[in-house]
């Protein structure tokens, strides 16, 4: 056995150097073969590495560049992945967008979560305080820093019996800008109206109540409107019980310039508007009204001021004056004697039985003639600064002190100036007609009041648009029924407190007031205002100042030539730049949005050069809450109107005439020149 185990070693050892030289190519062509294949993966990682490595770079490179350092960046081959947590949506989008500059969009994957929103929109914080004599109601959401406590002890310190039920509830968000001086100012509102309800926001306070009478509603109003904290936009509507008027008064004057009514007074809506078409009958012209009141001495008033107005319109010039149930009827001596008489008989006979008639034919004046020193008359004067001038003649001393301490009471110590000297020939009833001087005037801004023997002329400027009605009572109450007196007295909203309040719809039309009078006007083919429309820039922020904050689109509009391209930029750019030069003068106009119409909207002829000019215009108009503000303060005008029963217009009549209740006095709608 062990011979043949050798004799089979020896056998191998002898074949094997010859069969393994013969497998040597094979074996080493496999080791290269191995080796080349992970020499080729190692190289292939290693550039797949680098690239990877560029890519993540670059990623995170543009990342920082705008600020996302939120943003995680991990590459897989020519894969993105993009992690983190966002802050909002949009920055999540704005992250995808920026790494989608240096790879491909597709290659992105999107793994970023957005942090959950914790910000609440703040609520409109609004307070509503109903009061009806000593009970008092708060309703609506206030700051949690607002302390109720401190409201309801304001509101108990207006009466220690005023009962207070609170119903309010807070909300912990910051004050709103202007909410103190709004509540403050609403408080205010409400302890000068027992019967009212206020309505408080931030930049908003809606005041609706009842007064006691016509005066009452008359010095509340004003004083809210004194008072008013500039910015803060008031609504207030103060209503009054229709009146009691007494005497019940009518004059109507005719003469050289036309028919009016210097008073009027009616029972009923129906009564009104049947005086009124009398009147238009009869020769008036213009915006007529006739407060409605109780008071009326007989359900015939109507009748009688019917038939007079048509019995003065008949004779063609004179005045009508009715005093309860007493007519006097004066007409000039231009009228002839046989008019007169035929006029006086048919009014007679169709007056009503409770009326009684007075009627005078006045023969000619020697007081007609130029006033000198020779002539017996007293006047009182009061100039637009308010200096007061009493001169002309009093019938002595006492009444001349009495004059000059009246007007002293009426118009204040050093503004009153007497220079009148005694003559005690004067008619007799000259010291009421000269103390009742000094009182009409008091109801003027500036204007005279004229004493004669014969007459009384009254002629000025009032911010009240019924003071030739109050001025008429006056002087009928004070003098009778016969008196003779002429009144030319004309309404200036300056001197109005109530037409001067700013309300959405009054401050979009004082500006457009003003774009009016001169446009906004720039550079040829630039946003820059030129220097000589800095003006108007002046006047819209003065405006702007006393209307508060507003909701306003200021529109830029050009003319037709050029490009509409560049046309549609321009026109932007120079709306742009017109709330950029209100904002430097102090105007509130983070609520204005600018918008550039380029030549869409023209209002004139392009083809000529005034066209192109016109066209080329800024406008400025109310929109959102401002607007809807604007057309229920519209809205609410005209539903008074109708209430109160204006008769029809004819085509000269385009004033709108605002009433609040019976009795309002018209509110012209136009605000003059500043």
């Amino acid at each position: 056995m062990k011979e043949r185990f050798l004799s089979l070693r020896q056998r191998l050892e002898g074949l094997t150097p010859v069969r393994l030289g013969a497998y040597a190519p094979l074996v080493l062509m496999s080791v290269a073969f191995v080796l080349a294949a992970v020499l080729s993966v190692a190289a292939a990682s290693y550039a797949v590495r680098g690239i990877e490595y560029v890519v993540a770079r670059d990623a995170r490179d543009a990342l920082a560049a705008e600020n996302l350092d939120w943003a995680q960046v991990s590459t897989d081959g020519l894969l993105l992945t993009l992690s983190g947590e966002a802050p909002s949506e949009a920055i999540r989008f704005r992250a995808l967008s920026t790494v989608s500059t240096v790879v491909a969009a597709e290659r992105v994957i999107d793994d970023v979560s957005v942090a959950p929103s914790m910000d609440i929109a703040a609520p409109r914080f609004s307070l509503e305080m109903l009061r009806n004599g000593l009970d008092v109601s708060m309703i609506g959401l206030i700051p949690a820093s607002t302390e109720t406590a401190d409201l309801v002890a304001r509101i108990e310190a207006i009466d220690p019996e005023i009962s207070v039920i609170d119903m309010l509830e807070t909300a912990s968000h910051p004050v709103p800008f202007g909410w103190e001086q709004a509540v403050s100012y609403g408080l205010d509102a409400l302890a000068l109206i027992p019967a009212s309800k206020v309505s408080i926001a931030a930049d908003q306070v809606e005041v609706t109540g009842l007064a006691q009478s016509e005066r009452e509603r008359d010095d509340i109003r004003d004083k809210l409107v004194r008072d008013r904290p500039r910015g803060l936009i008031t609504s207030i509507n103060i209503s009054a019980p229709r009146p009691v008027i007494t005497p019940f008064t009518l004059r109507f004057v005719l003469d050289k310039e036309g028919g009016r009514f210097d008073a009027c007074s009616a029972d009923t809506l129906e009564a009104r508007t049947t005086i009124l078409r009398a009147g238009r009958a009869a020769g008036a012209t213009g915006v007529l009204d006739c407060p409605i009141g109780l008071g009326s001495p007989t359900p015939r008033w109507q009748n009688g001021a019917i038939e007079s107005l048509r019995a003065i319109g008949q004779l063609g010039a004179g005045s009508v004056t009715m005093a309860d149930t007493d007519i006097t009827l004066i007409v000039p001596n231009t009228v002839t004697p046989e008019a007169f008489d035929r006029a006086v008989g048919e009014l007679e006979n169709r007056l009503p039985d409770v009326f009684s008639l007075q009627a005078t034919r006045l023969a000619p004046s020697e007081d007609d003639a130029p006033a000198g020193d020779d002539v017996r008359e007293f006047t009182a004067s009061r100039s637009p600064e308010g200096g007061v001038n009493l001169r002309g003649r009093l019938i002595d001393e006492r009444l001349r002190d009495a004059a000059r301490s009246l007007a002293q009471a009426e118009f204040g110590l050093p503004a009153v100036q007497m220079t009148a000297r005694i003559d005690p020939d004067l008619p007799d009833g000259w010291p009421v007609r000269a103390l009742l001087a000094i009182d009409v005037l008091a109801v003027l801004e500036h204007g005279e009041v004229r004493v004669r023997p014969d007459r009384i002329d009254i002629r000025g400027v009032s911010g009240d648009a019924a003071a030739s009605d109050r001025i008429s009572r006056k002087v009928v109450d004070k003098l009778g029924r016969g008196a003779v007196f002429n009144l030319d007295i004309s309404y200036d909203e300056r001197f109005d407190p109530v037409a001067m309040q700013p309300t959405p719809a009054r401050c979009e039309r004082w500006i457009k007031d003003v774009l009016d009078e001169q446009q906004i006007t720039f550079d040829p083919g630039s946003a820059s205002v030129v220097s000589g429309a800095a003006r108007v820039l002046d006047k819209i922020a003065e405006t702007l100042i006393e209307c508060g904050r507003l909701e306003m689109e200021v529109a830029g509009h050009t003319d037709s030539q050029g490009r509409l391209e560049t046309n549609m930029r321009l026109s932007q750019q120079r709306a742009e730049a017109v709330i950029a030069g209100l904002l430097s003068r102090g105007a509130l106009v983070s609520d204005f949005v600018a918008k550039g119409y380029g030549p869409e909207f023209p209002i004139a002829d392009n083809s000529t050069a005034d066209g192109r000019e016109a066209n080329r215009r800024i406008e400025i108009r109310l929109i959102g809450a401002s607007a809807e503000a604007a057309q229920a303060e519209r809205g609410e005008d005209l539903a008074e109107n109708a209430q109160n029963g204006p008769e029809p217009l004819d085509e000269s009549d385009l004033e709108i005439v605002v009433t609040s209740g019976a009795g309002e006095t018209p509110r012209p709608p136009e605000r003059p020149q500043r």
